[in-house]
């Protein structure tokens, strides 16, 4: 399998900048919250992945067809609709904090929630702080492993 680069890629681009430019007073308000709990879970600086993801930390993979490349660890979205908030693990690994955690919805390796104030915030922090745990445990230990 050819190893095509990630759409994804940390940029140079200022995450003031694009939290500033959200329309919405609501959603940067929103983006700034998170950023606080984002870099409480990570102990991570922001950095932008493309042009709209707010990304803490890197993790290496590599899956079992041999497609590798980096990914931020977690990360998060401020779209119009729902907040996206990525992990380089599956959310679903932590039920016992879903179930905690308030309204919202599962994708692969996204958790979409409609407002802050559907989820239970230290829930939210608990859930970031482990998958960034598992996610830089397990993909460091795969790269130490070559």
């Amino acid at each position: 399998m050819t190893n095509q680069p990630n759409k994804t890629t940390p940029t140079a681009s200022s995450v003031s900048d694009f939290i500033s430019a959200v329309e919405s007073e609501r959603r940067r308000e929103e983006a700034e919250t998170l950023l606080t709990i984002f870099e409480r879970a990570s102990g991570q600086s922001a950095a932008m992945w493309g042009p709209s993801i707010i990304g803490f930390g890197s993790s290496h993979y590599r899956y079992a067809t041999g497609r590798e490349g980096d990914t931020a660890s977690i990360g998060f979205s401020t779209r119009k609709a729902k907040i996206s908030l990525y992990t380089a693990r599956n959310f679903r690994e932590f039920p016992e904090l879903l179930e905690r955690l308030g309204t919202h919805e599962l994708a692969v390796g996204c958790l979409y929630v409609k407002k802050l104030a559907d989820v239970d915030l230290t829930v939210l922090e608990e859930l970031l702080t482990r998958s960034y745990e598992v996610a830089r445990f397990d993909y460091d230990a795969l790269a130490e492993s070559d």
